[in-house]
């Protein structure tokens, strides 16, 4: 069974996956403690079986994890019905009041600004100059983050989701607890502030529902670390991939009209989130395997991803695929409330970068981070 630590198998884990799902679609890891769904069929059950749960279990101990674990307690993605069905109405709500499409145009101005930037420099880390700073400037406009404190969001988002890694040391859980207490501050202050002058942005809707304080900081967070983590890695991990298959990036220079089933493939390709859990809330079978009541099993989004049975030549990039069932927004009740939003943001980066650095090529191996939950680059050099 694969090592989530091995640098050979995090630099390309889908060889391993394809030798898992021929010996079987769900398999026990040992060294992550628990099951693993590897065909789409098994980890698309995963994710929508309701006796499947997303069961939150406060990090322990608990004491020295207040923040982070109050963060997780009251976050939409750690609860199920009822609760669930409070939030996801409430927070649906505030984004139905046409946040998304409000920052659509911003979307599209702030792409084309900073690739405009990296093609007047001619080279440059595209991690540092757009995967990163794209979403985090949309979220911070969702949230009307004032500018000169949106450089402290994404240190904290880094060091938070850490935390979901398997093995953290201790210090990185420390640094993970001190970030979320540093976040859970800003966003009880900027929810006063928002509470005395309320204005167009998401917390001021969110102030405005049902939700308590506790859950209006907990969504603030979520849809940082979800919508700016997600991105990035979709951007860094899908430009690389077109830098290495000349023939895709070509084709979608070309035919622009290629840009939404892009979009799509580059989720599909190389997911920036390779593993989700769920926790049986009774016993349950998902492609023949017992899951026990209170046992934990995994969909393995890049398994799945990569699964013939579902894509045709599924190694093979094609911007044009189509249907592209891919599983990287999840799936059943907590399918990624924010991928709307993402979509315009991949989408508006593979625009500007298409028509403002045409001839856009690697200047060196790009670095990569050593996680395996959260898959992405460290580094991406290019040059414009």
């Amino acid at each position: 069974m694969f090592d989530p630590k091995d640098p050979d198998f995090l630099a390309d884990p889908y060889p391993e996956f394809a030798r898992l799902r021929a010996d079987g679609e769900v398999h026990r890891h040992e060294g992550l403690g628990l099951a693993i769904a590897v065909s789409h069929a098994a980890a698309s059950a995963v994710l929508r079986h309701r006796s499947l749960g997303r069961i939150w279990t406060d990090a322990q101990p608990a004491e020295q994890f207040v923040s982070f674990n109050l963060l997780h307690r009251n976050s939409l993605l750690e609860n199920e019905p009822p609760v669930h069905t409070r939030l996801r109405r409430s927070i649906s709500s505030a984004f139905g009041r046409g946040h998304v499409e409000r920052l659509r145009p911003t979307v599209g101005k702030l792409a084309r600004q900073l690739v405009g930037e990296l093609a007047e420099r001619g080279e440059g880390d595209l991690l540092e100059h757009l995967a990163q700073p794209l979403p985090v400037a949309v979220i911070a406009e969702l949230l009307a983050v004032p500018e000169a404190d949106r450089p402290k969001l994404v240190p904290w988002s880094n060091a938070i989701v850490k935390m979901y890694e398997y093995g953290l040391p201790p210090e990185g859980q420390r640094a993970a607890e001190q970030a979320a207490g540093e976040f859970v501050a800003y966003l009880r202050a900027l929810a006063e502030e928002r509470r005395r002058e309320p204005g167009n942005d998401l917390v001021s809707d969110l102030l405005q529902s049902e939700l308590s304080e506790d859950e209006v900081v907990a969504t603030a967070v979520l849809l940082l670390m979800a919508g700016h983590e997600a991105t990035v890695n979709v951007i860094g991990n899908g430009v690389w991939a077109l830098l290495r298959n000349p023939d895709q990036w070509r084709r979608l220079r070309e035919d622009p009209s290629l840009l939404d089933t892009a979009v799509e493939e580059l989720i599909r390709y190389d997911s920036p989130l390779q593993l989700f859990e769920r926790t049986a809330t009774e016993d349950v079978e998902i492609a023949g395997f017992r899951v026990a009541k209170g046992e934990k099993i995994a969909a393995l989004l890049g398994a799945a991803a990569r699964d013939p049975e579902v894509f045709a030549e599924p190694d093979r990039l094609d911007l044009g695929r189509t249907p592209n069932q891919h599983l990287g927004f999840g799936a059943g009740i907590h399918y990624c409330i924010g991928a709307p939003l993402a979509r315009i943001e991949i989408g508006a980066a593979l625009a500007a970068l298409t028509e403002l650095t045409p001839e856009l090529h690697l200047t060196a191996e790009p670095e990569r981070r050593p996680e395996f939950v959260i898959r992405g680059l460290r580094t991406l050099p290019v040059s414009a």
